[in-house]
């Protein structure tokens, strides 16, 4: 699935290219065989265009790129870049024992040896130093002593996916490359691969901050939620996404959370990214989506609500129970107090089903001596008085100062009563809507499940 990580690169990479007016490139790098599946490629397509990060070439697979990538590692080879090795990692790890520096020490470099079975080509890596130009980083300098003679192309004959991203790179025109900070350590290898290669100016790197959990580790999907794609199913808005992954490392001017996209893409600079983790707060990200429902005209809000309630019939109401006309009436009190699209069936079940459950903590309200005898009296004054909310609750106001209660002590065995909850949307604007007589049918039910002098 779409990693929240990748979406918010992903984003910075369009955003940086509607701003500049480049090539946003969409290339599927599926040469690891093992972890290709067409289903995962297209939970990434389905995902980007929900997002609506619309890309301008591609998608590419990289592994249709195979050609090219064997071609460059015979040109290392040829041009002597590169070398053939014979040494197995047990080898490598016993002359490591005997006191040479870990990792591989060189020893096929100068050994001439040619192609065969069980030999892996290897990159000569030069002296000297390597300076990458990074957007949000600055000019880090590596030390090439300290780079391993690493291998481009498998004993397997496969070329490893560093070469094939240099390759790809210097084909596809490449200009800039925006990935997570985990990947910097490749850029010096990537840079001598692609001068070694002859390709045009080098490319020019922002390596963003990663993404890590409340306890400061990154972002794990065996141990986060961090499928996009789940988000998504809980009822969180595409906007909202973009907005609080925009916030991931970067932020606008001034004191705003809120920001559309066309303000990130007039004013995301990778300057302005930060260099230190990022922290995917669930709690925010909630707010934001919560305002940004709020923000929706009332159709779009009712037409984004409805695979969520097609969703729910067959498994909170009858689905022949459901009534279209009846959800319109409360919409806009529920898009009031909904942050995520997937809590609106909860909250207006008690419209589609007279099945109420009554929640074991909002039944502790039948506790309160006064509760019986309001609800007795609502179902003898709802039976007369005008059935609209103003009138609802001038009746429930004077049941409540006849028991000694305010309106808020007052109204909770009855919405109790009706929605089986401590909380809802308001009271007297659900009566209406319920009608008088599911209305009074479930006050007596409730009357009848409750023993008196509970």
């Amino acid at each position: 699935m779409f990693h929240v990580g990748g979406a918010r690169t992903a984003l910075y990479n369009w955003l940086f290219v509607r701003r500049t007016g480049g090539t946003f490139i969409l290339r599927i790098e599926d040469t690891d065989a093992e972890r290709d599946r067409q289903e995962w490629v297209e939970g990434i397509l389905d995902a980007m265009r929900w997002l609506g990060l619309d890309w301008d070439e591609g998608p590419y697979r990289q592994s249709s790129n195979i050609a090219l990538h064997e071609a460059a590692g015979k040109q290392l080879y040829d041009g002597g870049n590169a070398y053939y090795c014979e040494c197995r990692r047990d080898d490598v790890e016993a002359r490591a024992k005997k006191g040479t520096p870990p990792g591989y020490d060189r020893f096929c470099r100068d050994r001439n040896l040619d192609a065969g079975p069980g030999r892996a080509l290897r990159f000569r890596v030069p002296d000297g130093k390597t300076i990458v130009t990074d957007l949000v980083r600055g000019h880090p300098e590596f030390d090439n002593n300290n780079i391993e003679d690493f291998v481009v192309v498998r004993s397997t004959g496969v070329p490893v996916y560093l070469l094939a991203n240099v390759v790809d790179d210097i084909d596809q025109r490449v200009t800039h490359v925006v990935r997570a900070e985990e990947h910097l350590s490749n850029a010096p290898k990537q840079q001598m691969l692609w001068q070694a290669l002859g390709g045009p100016a080098l490319p020019i790197y922002a390596h963003l901050p990663v993404v890590v959990n409340e306890k400061r580790q990154k972002l794990s999907k065996r141990r986060d939620k961090v499928a996009l794609e789940m988000y998504r199913d809980e009822g969180f808005l595409p906007e909202a996404m973009l907005n609080y992954l925009a916030l991931l490392g970067w932020a606008p001017r001034g004191d705003r959370e809120i920001v559309s996209i066309d303000e990130m893409v007039g004013e995301f600079r990778f300057e302005d990214v930060n260099k230190s983790g990022a922290f995917f707060d669930l709690v925010k990200l909630t707010h934001v989506n919560g305002e940004y429902i709020r923000m929706l005209e009332l159709d779009d809000f009712v037409s984004r609500c409805k695979p969520f309630l097609d969703r729910a019939s067959g498994e909170m109401w009858k689905p022949e129970d459901y009534d279209p006309s009846r959800f319109l009436a409360v919409a806009q009190l529920t898009q009031e107090r909904v942050a995520r699209l997937d809590e609106v069936p909860a909250m207006v079940r008690f419209l589609f089903t007279d099945d109420v459950q009554f929640d074991p903590a909002a039944m502790k309200a039948m506790t309160n001596p006064a509760a019986r005898p309001i609800v007795e009296a609502a179902v003898h004054e709802y039976a007369t008085c005008e059935w609209k909310t103003s009138s609802l609750h001038e009746a429930t106001l004077a049941i409540g100062e006849a028991n000694g209660l305010k309106l808020g002590k007052a109204q909770a065995p009855i919405r109790l009563a009706v929605t089986g909850n401590k909380v809802g949307l308001p009271l007297f604007e659900s009566l209406e809507v319920l009608g008088r007589e599911r209305t009074i049918a479930r006050l007596n039910r409730l009357l009848e499940v409750t023993p008196e002098g509970l």
